[in-house]
């Protein structure tokens, strides 16, 4: 017996998932809208902190190894920050990294 699941539906890249999912056209429209909306923010969030981060890097003029020891991360994930990969690091994961820096996060909600 297979216990994999069959996948019978994969949604393109351009396409909604929503839609997809049997929403009516217009709710699925207004569902992905928020869903881009609210990942785009997030992303915004993660790229302002891994920008902190790589300037901080740059100021101290620190080697991917010394950097990686102050920040608590292995020195092949310090080229990943400086890459700006977001996908590799959570909001909280950068939070934590700035703390170790010296820095302090402050949150403003509008």
């Amino acid at each position: 017996m297979n216990s994999e699941p069959v996948i019978t539906h994969v949604t393109p890249v351009d396409g909604n998932v929503f839609a997809d999912l049997g929403f009516e056209a217009t709710e699925a429209s207004k569902l992905l809208a928020e869903t881009d909306a609210i990942i785009s923010a997030k992303l915004s969030i993660k790229h302002f902190l891994m920008t902190e981060l790589a300037e901080w890097m740059q100021e101290k003029n620190l080697q991917q190894v010394d950097a990686a020891a102050i920040l608590g991360i292995p020195p092949p994930r310090v080229s990943d920050l400086k890459n700006k990969k977001s996908v590799k690091f959570t909001i909280d994961a950068l939070i934590d990294m700035l703390a170790r820096t010296g820095k302090q996060v402050q949150v403003l909600i509008r």
